[in-house]
């Protein structure tokens, strides 16, 4: 009931298109309904053919008698009349199909547009959601929720739609009818029902966590082929095939396990419920004989009734068959709205509180003042803890202060907590404990976009957007003009390579940068904060896949961007940050030492040990 209430959220957008689906179904099942009487004419007035009587000269249903006396007939002929009420099923059986394939078109817009609500809302929440996040789930597991499971919901949302709205008004509609043919057949149907709505919800019950399992293990085979395919040529090359074939394996097993069960105990509904919908079919036949033996009802009243039978037990059936995909839509659409609950980073969204005002005033603020001329770039570490894990403490007691312009690199043995640092500074996570603090405020005081365009970042690892060079470059100021765009290139020493592409700066680049070298797509990198020129950098390990002239190049470059700006360094070269004003030396998440490169190699600490270790030979 719970996914149930979310799923009807966004139905009521769509409310429009909802009402007249319903208005559809309900004209469908009415027509269809008033086949059985036309039909049941029709047979008695076969019979009053072969006796030569005319008993059903006033019985004729309404349809039949318009087009009875549109024919021209004056006296009754139950040759015409038979024809009457034949023409008058087939003009119904038309009208019924028109109706229910506007409503098969209706249906599927609005399974459709829902699905692509959710969809959009829940990639929305993948922006807003913590590193922590999407670090504790694979990235399959999340892809498979957004995709996998949306599509399945997607069926079974159709096949509700489909089904529930005509079943409800065909289980109604039939009722109606056959009380007015017999009472005492139409009690007894009724009574026989609620076993068949017992015995349904009895197995559906059962089968729904079969589902919810169903859904989870897919998620994992999901996550493990997007892991397997994404790190394709380290498989290769460390022979883990007949491994990563186990894994798949293991979890193939099991899903096949839990699907089967599924089906299995879900299939049961449909048998059950036909078996009662078949007692009540031959309860019809039974008690409509001995009343037309009695005289109380026609045969062709008989034949209406056992028809309104079918069709009335027909929506139970159709519903107890499509059971499978509902509680399999349902599983899915319960994880889907998981992952949509999950709680927002905390200082990203800016927009509008209920009241239609504009929320976090001051963080906007924050955001128009976020440029170079208004931050000095002042940073205060004190007394930071971070853990990733509760029972892992990894950075403890952490202090460093750095003054405006100051160029801090951050060296140590890989696992030490040098990129956590950063992750603090940019706030893809938040301390535990202590407070860091720029300018003077703390940075849990701003909203986090604010808080990140003082920075400008080059990671070791790259990303480039399917998209042209251009494109790729702005990500760094969006409004920036093409000449500017240039002269980062240039001054990224990455203009060169793009003059050789095919189409310059428009060449377009496939997802990933899969047409470029390792070196090529850092170089686009560092041209991005050539372009926005922060007043804060951290550059983590930015020329690791750069050849080592170009390197020498990019690192003059560095300097002069660097000139009156606060720039952390990650390096395990360190002769790359010998000039550094402070060379911060880290070991299991502390500082062990601080200072200039000469002070430290004066001290013979650890640092000593690390530069003797690389320049020794």
């Amino acid at each position: 009931m719970s996914t149930m209430k979310k799923v009807f959220i966004y139905l009521k957008r769509h409310m429009f298109f909802v009402v007249l689906s319903i208005a559809m179904a309900l004209l469908s099942s009415l027509t269809a309904l008033y086949v059985p009487v036309l039909l049941g004419d029709a047979i008695d007035c076969c019979k009053d053919l072969a006796s030569g009587t005319q008993n059903s000269a006033d019985s004729l249903g309404k349809l039949a008698a318009f087009i009875y006396k549109g024919m021209g007939t004056e006296n009754y002929n139950p040759m015409s009349a038979l024809v009457a009420c034949l023409i008058g099923a087939c003009l119904v059986v038309a009208i019924t199909a028109l109706l229910q394939w506007l409503m098969s078109l209706i249906n599927n817009r609005i399974t459709y547009e829902v699905t692509r609500d959710i969809r959009r809302d829940a990639f929305g929440k993948i922006q807003r959601l913590p590193l922590s996040y999407l670090d504790m789930h694979p990235t399959g597991e999340v892809v498979s929720r957004m995709i996998s499971d949306v599509d399945t919901f997607a069926d079974g949302l159709l096949l509700g739609f489909t089904q529930a709205f005509t079943g409800i008004v065909t289980i109604f509609g039939t009722i109606y009818y056959m009380w007015t043919l017999s009472h005492t057949t139409t009690i007894v149907v009724v009574c026989v029902t609620p076993l068949s709505l017992f015995v349904a919800n009895f197995i559906a019950k059962k089968t729904h966590n079969l589902f919810i399992l169903q859904s989870e293990t897919r998620g994992e085979q999901t996550a493990l082929i997007d892991e397997i395919l994404g790190n394709e040529k380290i498989v290769k090359s460390f022979g883990y095939e007949d491994e990563a074939l186990e894994r798949f394996d293991e979890i193939n097993g099991r899903l096949e396990k839990c699907s089967l069960n599924a089906l299995f105990y879900s299939s049961l509904v449909n048998p059950s419920t036909r078996f009662v919908n078949a007692t009540v079919y031959a309860i019809v036949a039974l008690v409509g004989a001995f009343r037309v033996l009695g005289g109380h009802i026609s045969v062709g009243s008989l034949s209406a009734l056992l028809a309104y039978a079918t069709q009335y037990t027909k929506p139970f059936n159709e519903i107890s068959a499509v059971v499978t995909e509902l509680q399999n839509a349902f599983a899915c659409a319960s994880r889907v709205f998981e992952l949509m609950e999950e709680p927002d980073e905390q200082g990203v969204m800016v927009g509008q509180d209920e009241s239609g005002q504009d929320a976090e005033k001051g963080e906007v603020m924050d955001t128009a003042m976020a440029g170079q001329s208004t931050v000095t770039g002042n940073v205060q570490v004190d007394k930071v803890d971070f853990s990733y894990v509760p029972d892992k403490p990894l950075i403890e007691d952490f202090s460093i202060d750095v003054k405006a312009g100051q160029m801090v690199a951050i060296v140590g043995p890989t696992g030490c907590g040098k990129t956590t640092l950063i992750n603090l500074l940019m706030r893809f996570y938040d301390v535990l404990d202590g407070s860091i603090r720029i300018d003077g405020r703390d940075i849990t005081e701003l909203n986090r976009q604010a808080h990140r365009e003082r920075f400008g970042m080059v990671l070791q690892e790259t990303w480039i957007k399917n998209a042209s060079v251009l494109d790729n470059i702005k990500i760094g100021r969006p409004n920036a003009t093409r000449e500017e765009c240039v002269e980062a290139a240039k001054a990224a020493h990455a203009h060169s390579f793009i003059k050789r592409l095919p189409e310059g700066y428009d060449t377009i680049l496939s997802e990933d940068g899969g047409e470029l070298s390792a070196g090529q797509k850092q170089l686009l990198c560092i041209s991005r904060v050539m372009l926005a020129l922060p007043p804060i950098l951290i550059l983590d390990e930015a020329t690791s896949s750069i050849d080592t002239r170009t390197e020498l190049k990019i690192q003059a470059a560095f300097h002069t961007l660097m000139e009156g700006r606060t720039s952390f360094i990650v390096a395990h070269r360190l002769s790359t940050i010998m000039d550094a004003d402070i060379i911060v030396v880290m070991k299991d998440g502390h500082i062990i030492e601080q200072g200039a490169h000469e002070e430290l190699l004066a001290k013979k600490g650890f640092y000593f040990e690390l530069f003797n270790a690389q320049f020794s030979h």
